[in-house]
């Protein structure tokens, strides 16, 4: 029987992954719907951009109750209670159509995220054998990425429906949205209360001096190696969100259909990274270091891009790189970790995600607006958005030589596929 037979043949796994499909796409329309919402109300980029900002502070305390609830309540628990909670969040955005209304709610939104997430990875080897983790990763992460384009395309539907924005809903912009993301929510929280419950986590942080902190985390060999892919490949989801649509638009004078078709073709290469994440026989955290250093060289590339072509390339490859840097980097976390390190290396490594992800988007921003052009030695002229891109890349593949591969006193990280 074939890995992914044997993943998907696993009841409780499989009621996971459908709900957290479902919840996905939800999230994505949310997404998209939250940093409308704050457009229409305020008509500034700012505010927008607030959205992203609201990433930094949530994921340090979501991170923190993540390490000490990781300890104290089963996973399966933990997922139930937060996937109703983000119900109840999500319903009620749209109620007030003020920005510090917004913001309130989905700085508490993210926080919640960052608890599930970290249960939820944590999980994934109670669900699924050893020699499975890499095929059930990479269809975990299939359920986020494989929404990004789906997602996008439900909420330009939804705010086109006729009673989108009449009568009672004309002073609720996107509320049809926000209320169906909610039931998401509910759908994946029904589906986990079905899942039969896990065991508490047992034993003790190797070299920590007081379990349930989120600081014991660095205790833990595995963290230290996986933490610099784990940033990277969010620096590189950062700088790509918050320039891409002016690399397409302004750089390469194409359209915002183009645009919707880059964003599309990184998801079809997220989708071959799964795939491929599950074939390649390298050990963890060889795979690890490679697609970091993939993804650095890609982006840079992308940088220069002249033609769209290249840049459709780029894409594509990149959302190849981190899906394997991804998948690898937290199937390293669950075979080399103990139970109860487990719940403490996830809430840090959805930590330094979110965080990292939030202050690139924002950081290259800010740059770019501040600078027009550059010419470096005299000859070469660079925009700013290409510049900034640039300087991204090369932190990336500067990130790959901290991803360090199993040494002795590590637990064994290889890829037992």
């Amino acid at each position: 029987m074939s890995s992914l037979r044997r993943v998907l043949g696993g009841t409780d796994f499989r009621r996971l992954l459908v709900g957290q499909g479902v919840s996905g796409l939800g999230d994505w329309m949310a997404t998209f719907a939250l940093m409308a919402l704050a457009w229409e109300v305020t008509s500034s980029t700012s505010a927008v951009g607030g959205i992203l900002t609201l990433r930094l502070l949530p994921a340090a305390l979501g991170g923190t109750v993540a390490a000490r609830v990781s300890l104290r309540w089963d996973r399966r628990r933990t997922m139930l209670a937060t996937d109703l909670l983000r119900a109840g969040i999500v319903a009620i955005i749209p109620l007030i159509a003020q920005l510090w209304w917004i913001y309130l709610w989905a700085f508490v939104l993210e926080a919640a995220s960052v608890i599930f997430l970290s249960a939820r990875d944590a999980a994934v080897p109670d669900l699924a054998e050893p020699d499975d983790l890499p095929t059930a990763n990479s269809l975990m992460l299939g359920s986020s990425f494989g929404s990004i384009p789906i997602g996008a395309g439900a909420f330009a539907v939804l705010t086109l429906l006729p009673f989108a924005d009449r009568g009672w809903l004309e002073s609720r912009p996107h509320a049809v949205v926000f209320w169906i993301d909610a039931l998401t929510y509910l759908v994946s929280a029904l589906l986990i209360a079905r899942m039969a419950p896990l065991k508490k986590p047992t034993g003790v942080v190797a070299a920590g001096t007081g379990p349930g902190r989120l600081r014991d985390a660095v205790h833990i060999p595995l963290v230290r190696s996986v933490m610099p892919a784990a940033a990277a490949v969010s620096l590189g989801l950062g700088a790509l969100f918050s320039l891409g649509l002016s690399l397409v638009l302004v750089e390469l004078a194409a359209s915002n259909l183009e645009f919707g078709v880059l964003i599309a073709v990184f998801g079809v290469g997220a989708g071959a990274g799964l795939i491929i994440a599950t074939q390649l026989s390298l050990p963890l955290m060889e795979m690890t270091r490679y697609g970091t250093l993939a993804m650095g060289v890609l982006v840079a590339c992308m940088s220069l891009s002249p033609v769209l072509w290249l840049t459709y390339l780029g894409a594509f490859g990149f959302g190849l790189a981190a899906t394997v840097a991804l998948t690898s980097g937290m199937t390293a976390l669950q075979s080399g970790t103990t139970e109860i390190e487990r719940g403490l290396a996830f809430a840090a490594f959805h930590m330094v995600i979110r965080m990292a992800l939030g202050l690139a988007a924002v950081v290259a921003g800010a740059i770019r607006d501040a600078l027009d052009e550059v010419t470096i030695f005299d000859f070469w002229t660079l925009s700013g958005t290409r510049l900034v891109l640039l300087a991204s890349g090369i932190l990336v593949i500067g990130s790959a030589v901290a991803v360090r591969a199993g040494s002795p006193e590590d637990p064994d990280t290889n890829n037992a596929s």
